[in-house]
């Protein structure tokens, strides 16, 4: 090879050998980039394409009855999702999917272009059932995907509606006990990971962040007696042309509400579609306020008893039916009454009596009292949107508001406020708050302590007082209960309409039983009656009774009185006339038109301190011997009454002690 030939190869090899050594540089520089210097980048690009992070949707906690029986309850479901730009023949997907999961295939069809156009996915179908859950894995359709969530459910529907509440979308407390206790209902979610093939779908999954599941509520409702509560008053209100009502049963002691029903009721399985059932949707008992009316006199007599020399014996001038007012005339039907007993005035409902009493008790008393029975204040019970009433300062009454309020005109308070009332004559004089929940995540619920507002021997005057409603009063022959004692109170309020009373009444009865020594309180009212066939012992004294006996049955409460076969024939009529005012004169602006707020917004209540220290004991049942060591043992001071076996007590038992207070003991025989 000539010396020409020879350098030209080795130039040749030498610009090969070159370019082979910068083609090494270049793939060494670009292992360095994608080994060393974008190696983190490449990594995270690398699991966005093969992982997926997935939500893990923490189980809403579930809502038991007081017998651990489940009232609200969430599971899990799935929902159908796809990204109609991946689907080639989206006419054969909607035909396809239609059928499986009942859906209108054409409007399917027309979802699936409207997505297309917007560059987004779409959700085909949520919460679907097992069945249609089971139809498509089978199908292994590549193009779907499926989503876990979660459903709430309402084993018995309508019952207990109210109280619960619903939620909305996502599992967000809508109303009742769901709303005003969502954060703890709710829980938190998690989070995993997920690896995922080109189609998205999963292949394995890891845990990152376990799901913590919300707290379940234990309610103080009985849904036994629920659901009783719930029949008997739908069957009143619909046989009495009513337009709505409302029932509570409360133990006067604790304040724990056994059952809360109203009329109309809701599926919370069924979100509302229109407004009447949205409407339906309202706590008539804790939100929405009246005028109590007749049953109102009970407060006037309780308070008269606390600040005047009035007894049950005292005589009342009810000036024959006709009290001539400022501006004012009051007549009561078929002429009235002229002297009769204070207890007379409660247990025929005398309106001219309650406004004579009232005189003798004074405004500024009258309003303190009250305000310490808790008018015009929420109860805490713990329930949303719960209502304050309305009990107007004095600088607001007029001239002739304290003859109005004596009777229950003037003042508008809720059924829940109402049973209150009526628990503090059953339980010697304590106000207790009234509530709905036991225990969250198994830890019990604090509850303030009961307030003294009554004096014991006070409350026994009333009980005795209002037997007689009972016995021989406007409750006579409509309240039946079959072994049992009781105690309550009438009320027949004229609601106040486009400026003035109308012959449509509010029928109320509240009251408690045994009569000595009382288990339970309760409280009917249906809205919207008329006529002498709409009064409220005869509208409300009914179911008050039929739920009455219920609860006592089911509890197991001793029977006090004999008893008598229920009267097959008709009862005799009950004449209740009397306590529907007939008033004639001006009657100014009625109080729900000075203040209409009758669905205000759930304020915190200022909770009253838990005293610490010893407790009443429970003396009933036991005799004067046992009582007397018991208490002798404990250092605790007794004042007995009568002979025989202990059957009420004040303070209630189980309510704190306070140093030097004895114990009042009712003995009978």
């Amino acid at each position: 090879m000539n010396p020409g030939a020879r350098l030209e190869a080795i130039r040749r090899l030498t610009w090969l050998g070159a370019a082979l050594l910068v083609w090494g540089v270049a793939i060494l520089g670009e292992l360095i980039s994608l080994q060393i210097l974008h190696h983190g980048d490449y990594v995270r690009q690398a699991r966005k394409q093969q992982e997926a992070s997935v939500d893990l949707i923490a189980p809403r906690g579930t809502i038991f009855d007081r017998d651990n029986r489940p009232l609200a309850m969430s599971e899990p479901v799935e929902s159908v999702l796809l990204n109609p730009r991946k689907i080639p023949d989206k006419r054969m997907a909607a035909d396809l999917l239609g059928p499986m999961l009942s859906l209108d295939a054409d409007q399917l069809y027309q979802r699936m272009l409207e997505a297309t156009e917007a560059h987004r996915g779409m959700v085909v179908k949520r919460a679907i059932s097992p069945d249609e859950s089971q139809s498509l894995h089978g199908a292994h359709l590549t193009w779907i995907r499926f989503e876990e969530e979660s459903k709430r459910t309402y084993p018995n529907e309508n019952v207990a509606s109210h109280v619960i509440g619903s939620v909305y979308k996502g599992e967000h407390g809508a109303e009742g006990i769901e709303k005003s206790n969502d954060e703890l209902l709710r829980g938190v979610p998690g989070k995993a990971n997920e690896l995922v093939d080109v189609q998205r779908h999963g292949i394995e999954s890891w845990v990152q962040t376990p799901p913590v599941p919300g707290k379940s509520i234990r309610l103080s409702i009985d849904q036994r007696l629920q659901f009783i509560t719930e029949r008997e008053l739908a069957a009143q209100v619909v046989a009495k042309h009513g337009r709505t009502g409302s029932a509570i049963i409360m133990n006067p002691y604790t304040g724990e509400i056994l059952a809360f029903a109203n009329y109309p009721s809701f599926d919370p399985n069924k979100p509302p579609t229109n407004d009447l059932e949205r409407r339906a949707h309202f706590n008539l008992g804790a939100q929405v306020p009246f005028e109590p009316g007749s049953v109102f006199k009970v407060l006037t007599l309780a308070t008269a008893l606390e600040t005047t020399t009035l007894r049950p014996t005292s005589l009342i001038n009810c000036h024959n039916g006709i009290l001539q007012l400022p501006g004012r005339v009051i007549h009561e039907a078929h002429g009235g009454f002229g002297m009769i007993p204070m207890a007379d005035v409660l247990a025929h409902s005398s309106n001219i009596g309650a406004i004579e009493i009232g005189a003798q008790i004074g405004r500024e008393k009258f309003y303190e009292y009250l305000s310490n029975f808790g008018f015009g204040q929420r109860t805490g019970s713990g329930l949303p949107a719960e209502s304050p009433g309305i009990l107007r300062k004095l600088d607001k009454w007029r001239t002739t508001s304290l003859a109005s309020v004596s009777m229950g005109q003037e003042v508008a308070a809720t059924s829940l406020q109402l049973v209150r009332a009526c628990a503090v004559m059953a339980n010697g004089g304590m106000l207790v708050t009234p509530h709905v929940i036991l225990d969250v995540g198994g830890q019990p619920v604090s509850v303030p302590a009961p307030r003294r507002v009554l004096r014991p021997e006070t409350t026994v005057l009333m009980r005795q007082m209002m037997e007689g409603v009972v016995l021989r009063g406007t409750g006579k022959n409509v309240i039946k209960l079959h072994g049992w004692s009781a105690g309550g109170k009438t009320g027949t309020a004229q609601i106040f309409e486009h400026g003035h009373y109308t012959h449509l009444y509010n029928a109320s009865f509240m009251g408690f039983a045994p009569l000595n020594n009382p288990a339970l309180v309760a409280i009917v009212t249906i809205n919207g009656t008329e006529g002498n066939l709409g009064m409220g012992g005869s509208v409300a004294g009914p179911v008050w009774s039929t739920i009455m006996n219920e609860a006592l049955r089911l509890y197991d409460v001793p029977k006090d009185v004999p008893e008598k076969d229920v009267p097959q024939a008709a009862p005799a009529k009950v004449d209740e006339s009397v306590e529907v005012a007939d008033i004639e004169g001006d009657l100014g602006q009625n109080v729900l038109e000075d203040d209409p707020s009758v669905m205000p917004k759930l304020e915190d209540i200022p909770q009253v301190a838990t005293t610490v220290g010893p407790v009443v004991p429970d003396f009933r049942g036991k005799s004067m011997r046992a009582v007397a060591t018991e208490a002798y043992s404990q250092g605790i001071s007794v004042t007995p009454q009568g002979s025989g076996v202990a059957r009420n007590q004040s303070p209630a038992p189980g309510t704190p002690l306070h140093p030097g207070e004895a114990i009042r003991v009712l003995f009978t025989q």
